[in-house]
């Protein structure tokens, strides 16, 4: 409305050490109705001090947090620096530690006993505190006596907060400055399933992909929780109230929408909705080229963002996009087709759609990326042995044109640390890529997924179990993270977790592949034999099944039922399974042969030589000097 006064917003100055009591301060002053701005706000591929310096000309007030931390950081110095002379410095102080020299002069108001309330008087000094700094006065405020705040180590991810998913066990939950004791962040959203309007199911592709889109380009503010796509699509045939719905998917918001298609022209419809009250908290109705989607989707997020008051540190599009209709409605359908995992034949299928994207416009950043995994799931699931070079190389040249094109992509980074590890077994060249996604894309359920899977196989046993759990926050009902979560734990020979997440995997999807032989391998390893047998038959891969019954016939003594299992994987998969072939001969106490096996899948490109550093299987030779020494010809230290 014209006479409503522009919200006031707060610039939060602190040390990375902090940023646990940061978040806690956030969450409070934006509950109290302020725009908090902080540096956790800043979007990949933003100009970091240009934004900050930004931020800082048109902030009402500064807070800077003095600890033993930041008043040793030049950063916090100098942005405090800017709100001391603009007359808007709010200086606290977290544990009990003074100001630095030439900060004196305006007192202090030690918040190391605060409760975290807001009803607290502390916090009630800290309001008057910011209603005179943005008056432009700055007279200095009364100081609160307290003693020392106990330090507590806050968790890699940000967090502090414990978060108990059903079925899912315990679980460290990650705060991007939204997560508290509440059921649902007040910064939790969910985007629905947008509905086809077109009438004709073939268009679903369009409709399906704009939400995902939509979804992506949210999950690129951090001051937002946004629940993955797995997770929502448990709702899509959900009849009921919006209340019961976010009440179902524990979340404060939806957004949902329709799209129906007009030649090159598309009619988009979205609607936010408080999910608490069931009321309508923001929508619209637009019509755009198809060739703008890209830009729109980006729209649609900042408006999302400011109608929840979370501010975006840039207006900046989402890199990697196009305005050229052919190439984007290519891209649409192969990564549907792709998405579906369903057999061979629509994998290259999806590939051929994704290669007429890329043809289309060549410097379209998203298609070279998913073209590139496309190549790259084609190598590891359906090629033949002499064929996985050649996949992979062209999976490599296609990311890299992606990361050429976008650098701060995190699917580019992503096709391309995947690309680098699975199809050269370069563990050591494929990292930076990885971590370079992970910091970009960290609201993106699927690039956290894979970016732990990737630091388990580097034997980076924390930083995976730390990551696993941010992607089963975000996605609570994806099969693919509980799977991924067991094979964390089955790395780490904690055998009963993995099991009860292989289980909980199948119960989420029945048909997913591998979970059950992996589940069996677990029990199998906690001396369950009947119940392994029975998880291993039950598999669906002819590779997995029958490399786990070689090996689980071989330990119950059963030999020639241990070499008709070995048979029938050999008659599968060929040349193609040769990593677990030499599983099989690990365990059956043939060392020779399983480190010729080693050498042969290492030759042909065995994306399975990944598995080699943490598998359990391989325990039996890992002291063998031809295993240390494996290990450091695909780059383990």
């Amino acid at each position: 409305m014209p006479n409503e006064p522009a919200q006031q917003t707060v610039f939060l100055s602190y040390a990375h050490a902090d940023q646990a009591q940061a978040q806690r301060l956030a969450n409070v002053l934006q509950r109290s109705g302020l725009t908090v701005w902080w540096d956790a706000l800043i979007e990949g591929g933003s100009s970091y001090a240009t934004t900050i310096k930004d931020a800082l000309a048109a902030a009402d007030a500064v807070i800077v947090l003095w600890s033993r931390q930041s008043v040793e950081s030049d950063w916090v110095r100098d942005e405090a620096a800017q709100g001391r002379d603009r007359r808007r410095l709010v200086p606290l102080s977290l544990d009990g530690t003074p100001p630095p020299l030439g900060f004196g002069q305006i007192q202090m108001i030690d918040i190391s006993r605060w409760n975290g309330r807001s009803t607290a008087p502390l916090f009630q000094s800290i309001q008057r505190a910011l209603a005179t700094a943005m008056s432009g006065t700055a007279p200095a405020p009364p100081t609160a006596i307290g003693a020392p705040v106990t330090r507590r180590k806050s968790l890699l991810l940000g967090g502090g907060a414990i978060a108990a998913l059903a079925g899912g066990g315990a679980l460290a939950a990650w705060k991007s400055g939204l997560l508290g004791t509440a059921s649902a962040s007040s910064r939790s959203i969910a985007v629905l399933p947008f509905k086809n309007l077109s009438g004709d199911p073939a268009q679903a592709y369009l409709s399906d992909g704009l939400t995902d889109e939509i979804r992506s380009a949210l999950t690129r503010n951090a001051g937002l929780q946004v629940l993955a796509g797995t997770s929502t699509n448990s709702v899509r045939d959900m009849t009921g109230s919006a209340t019961a719905i976010a009440r179902k998917l524990g979340v404060a918001y939806l957004l949902d929408g329709s799209v129906q298609r007009m030649g090159n022209m598309v009619q988009v419809a979205t609607n936010l909705t408080d999910g608490s009250s069931g009321f309508s908290a923001w929508s619209q109705r637009v019509e755009r080229p198809l060739g703008d989607m890209f830009a729109f989707e980006s729209d649609i997020a900042q408006a999302v963002s400011s109608a929840l008051s979370v501010q975006m540190a840039t207006s900046a599009p989402a890199p990697g996009g196009t305005h050229n209709v052919q190439a984007y409605e290519a891209y649409l359908r192969g990564r549907a087709l792709f998405n579906l995992a369903k057999d061979e034949a629509s994998d290259n299928q999806a590939r051929a759609y994704l290669q007429l994207a890329v043809e289309a416009d060549p410097n379209f950043a998203l298609a070279h990326a998913a073209l590139s995994r496309t190549i790259a799931g084609i190598a590891a699931e359906h090629a033949a042995a002499d064929e996985l070079k050649g996949l992979y190389a062209q999976a490599i040249a296609e990311a890299q044109r992606s990361v050429d094109l976008a650098p701060t992509l995190p699917e580019a980074n992503l096709a391309l640390g995947y690309a680098l590890f699975a199809g050269r077994l370069d563990l050591r060249g494929a990292r930076p890529f990885y971590d370079r996604a992970y910091r970009f894309g960290r609201g993106d359920s699927d690039i956290v997924l894979l970016y732990a899977l990737y630091n388990v196989r580097a034997r980076r046993i924390a930083a995976a179990r730390e990551a696993i759990e941010r992607s089963l926050v975000l996605d609570p009902l994806n099969p693919r993270a509980f799977r991924a979560a067991g094979s964390i734990a089955f790395a780490a020979r904690n055998y009963p977790e993995a099991a009860a997440r292989y289980r909980r995997a199948i119960e989420l999807n029945p048909a997913i592949s591998n979970a059950r032989a992996a589940m069996g391998d677990a029990l199998l390893q906690m001396g369950r034999t009947a119940e392994a047998r029975a998880a291993y038959e039950a598999e669906p891969h002819a590779l997995y099944r029958w490399r786990g019954l070689a090996i689980l016939e071989h330990r119950t003594g059963n030999d020639a039922a241990a070499q008709h299992a070995f048979e029938e994987l050999v008659k599968a998969e060929g040349d193609a399974g040769m990593f677990q072939q030499a599983e099989v001969m690990a365990q059956w106490g043939q060392s020779d042969r399983a480190f010729a096996m080693l050498g042969r899948a290492r030759a042909i490109g065995d994306s399975g030589m990944i598995l080699l550093a943490t598998d359990p299987f391989f325990d039996p030779i890992a002291k063998d000097p031809r295993f240390a020494a494996t290990l450091r010809a695909i780059g383990f230290a």
